[in-house]
């Protein structure tokens, strides 16, 4: 399982957009030398939407409970949020209470994590204070847990709220408001880059085409039957818990 970016690439030669790892000899679509070709669209690597939390300072970040994000996570499972420090240690609330930690002291890996926002530099002292006033409430123990109610998401919200950072801090008031605002068009990202990567670990590469008229089909090398996102990753995020 790699937790690293598989390098997705995209090209267009003579007509449908091509998803893949690694650039084919021949086009797959018109069997072409694409070593002698002319494209449509030069070949450019897609952007990866993972992080490693701790290069983040002063950030609000989510993976998965279990597991990785690319290869392992489903809309059946939950998601996980926490917080990093000035310098990168990761700051989380969950059954076993509240902990704070670098990376490696981790029980789960935080090398594939979701960037849902970052504060500026000039406000990151007030970041560590805030957060560390927000930490010695006793809310945070592992005997107040309750996975619906003071997970998690409560102590991020509960933190942005005090931390008094515009629209920020104003949207953790909401759980709602805030999910919708700053983690689904992150994790909607994401999700169409998680089943684009699917589609190209089960099959070798992907096949887009939009034909003229205004229809558009999906196909894959071997396969016939388009994609859907089957992922939802946005579905379950206002009730994120541990």
């Amino acid at each position: 399982m790699s937790l690293s970016d598989p390098g997705i690439v995209c090209f267009q030669h003579c007509g449908p957009k091509v998803f893949c790892v690694r650039l084919p000899e021949k086009c797959p679509s018109c069997t072409r030398d694409l070593l002698e070709a002319s494209f449509k669209l030069m070949p450019f690597r897609l952007p990866f939407p993972f992080v490693r939390a701790s290069q983040y300072p002063g950030a609000v970040v989510l993976r998965p409970t279990t597991g990785d994000f690319l290869n392992e996570y489903f809309n059946s499972k939950d998601l996980h949020i926490g917080v990093t420090t000035s310098t990168g240690a990761i700051v989380e609330f969950d059954r076993d209470g509240l902990r704070r930690h670098t990376e490696k002291g981790s029980k789960i890996s935080w090398s594939q994590s979701l960037l849902v926002e970052q504060i500026p530099e000039a406000w990151i002292d007030h970041w560590d204070t805030v957060l560390l006033q927000t930490c010695k409430k006793p809310m945070w123990s592992s005997e107040e847990y309750r996975e619906d109610t003071n997970n998690c998401y409560t102590f991020v919200l509960t933190f942005l709220e005090a931390l008094a950072y515009g629209d920020l801090s104003k949207a953790a008031q909401n759980r709602t408001l805030f999910c919708e605002k700053y983690i689904v068009p992150r994790t909607t990202a994401a999700g169409k880059y998680i089943s684009l990567y699917r589609k190209i670990r089960d099959h070798g590469l992907y096949i887009h085409s939009t034909p003229t008229n205004g229809i558009s089909t999906n196909g894959s090398h071997g396969m016939e039957k388009p994609p859907t996102n089957t992922f939802g990753i946005g579905g379950k995020l206002c009730s994120i818990r541990e």
